[in-house]
């Protein structure tokens, strides 16, 4: 009886399987209207053009959601939802889209057209372009397609690429377009401020840029990190830099040369004086030993860089009474009147920890035994984070005060501090590789 069973099963298994239906297709009804809401800043017409569902057009309900998919491709959106309703002349179709963020563009290696000349055209040919664009989707390929065709309007044979790349002179990021194989090279710099233009240190810095391929970004970065701080060393707070400029002599119409002169208009603004800092959100430690420990002067330039490295020692400071996730807001309020500049500083202090754990791994059981030994903060102590950066770079550097005589066979030293809020501990975890 067992055997039938079985082979009547196996019967059946072998059977030939019935033929697929064939799927029935949606559906179409006629498309009546279509619409788009939930547009902050862009222009709601370049996009029923991708939605490609024209009125009269039939469509299924997949359509309407291919229509959306386009939507979402473009990167232009966060999120986009559809909805329809049937009427006696159709469907009203309506897609709710939230817009994403966008960055502004940098043309990288265009150094003959201005960027208005650029935007102008890009524009014609793709309404919603305004200067920015997405940090990713399809819309950036459309813009490469575009900025292609305009440069061979102009002679200019060359592919596009396109890359998310840090601001240097600002915050958030730059969507960069390049010309691929385009070869200018910097012949020279010069600046339109005399603060730059007579600064001792910066020919030297030049070499950066001098002899190397014409880059706006490169020549971005240079600015961030070595004429900016010139600025700020001097109480321009505010300085600004224009787009570089290209300056040739000649008929417009003779051929561009391999190296180009750049001219960086620079606006220093005023020279600021430190007029005081106010506090808020601090508990823990008084404002009175804050001011003293962010060390500026009243009336005294207001030197950026010094600023910013007196924010740190105001985390130092928390960082040292056990407060390792404090977080400083300051926000600069500037009186052009008098020349001064004030901040107001919004401080969030966070638990104050105190020594929990302390984890080694990778080290033999002598090696561990002296990282112990040395170890600056007793458990249960105020976590003295100071003490804690002091005793890393101690270890980075095999220091004899931690290890004395005994060979060691490690390159670096992974850390993590994990906190625990439950009980205000840290735990410190010490990688040996």
């Amino acid at each position: 009886m067992l055997r039938a069973a079985k082979f009547a099963l196996l019967f059946f298994l072998l059977l030939p399987s019935p033929a697929p239906r064939a799927q029935s297709p949606q559906p179409t009804t006629r498309i009546a209207r279509v619409s788009i809401t939930g547009l902050r800043t862009l222009p709601p017409e370049p996009f029923l053009l991708v939605a490609a569902l024209p009125p009269g057009a039939n469509a299924a309900k997949d359509d309407l959601q291919a229509a959306a998919d386009r939507l979402l491709q473009l990167g232009l959106f966060s999120r986009v939802t559809y909805e329809y309703r049937t009427f006696a002349d159709g469907l009203s179709v309506t897609f709710h889209a939230e817009e994403a963020p966008r960055v502004p563009v940098l043309f990288d290696n265009m150094p003959t057209l201005d960027d208005s000349e650029i935007n102008t055209a890009l524009h014609a040919d793709l309404p919603y372009f305004d200067g920015t664009a997405p940090e990713t989707g399809s819309a950036l390929d459309a813009i490469a397609s575009s900025l292609r065709q305009f440069l061979q309007s102009r002679n200019i044979n060359a592919a596009i690429e396109h890359q998310l790349v840090p601001n240097p002179l600002g915050d958030g990021a730059l969507q960069q377009f390049r010309a691929i194989g385009a070869d200018s090279r910097i012949a020279s710099v010069e600046f339109s401020d005399a603060l730059a233009s007579t600064s001792p240190k910066l020919p030297a810095d030049l070499s950066a840029l001098l002899g190397k391929p014409y880059s706006r970004l490169a020549i971005q970065l240079f600015l961030a990190e070595k004429v900016r701080p010139l600025y700020l060393q001097h109480g321009f707070l505010r300085v600004h830099f224009a787009t570089p400029q290209i300056r040739l002599a000649g008929p417009p119409a003779a051929r561009l040369p391999d190296s180009l002169p750049v001219f960086i208009p620079i606006t220093p603004g005023i020279a600021y004086r430190w007029q005081a800092a106010e506090w808020s959100g601090n508990a823990a430690l008084s404002s009175t030993l804050l001011n003293e420990r962010l060390g500026m002067t009243t009336g005294a330039v207001a030197d950026g860089q010094a600023i910013d490295l007196a924010w740190e020692r105001i985390l130092d400071e928390y960082g040292r009474h056990g407060y390792v996730n404090a977080k400083l807001s300051p926000q600069a309020h500037y009186d052009d009147s008098s020349s001064t500049v004030s901040f107001h500083v919004a401080i969030e202090e966070e638990n104050q920890y105190r020594h929990g754990d302390l984890l080694l791994t990778g080290l033999s059981v002598n090696g561990e035994a002296k990282v112990r030994a040395a170890w600056p903060i007793p458990p249960g102590e105020i976590f003295d984070k100071t003490k804690y950066d002091l005793f890393l770079g101690q270890l980075q550097s095999h220091s004899r005060a931690i290890f004395g005589n005994m060979p060691v066979n490690f390159d670096q030293v992974g850390h993590w501090l994990e906190c625990h809020p439950e009980n205000k501990t840290i735990t410190v975890m010490l990688d040996f590789k």
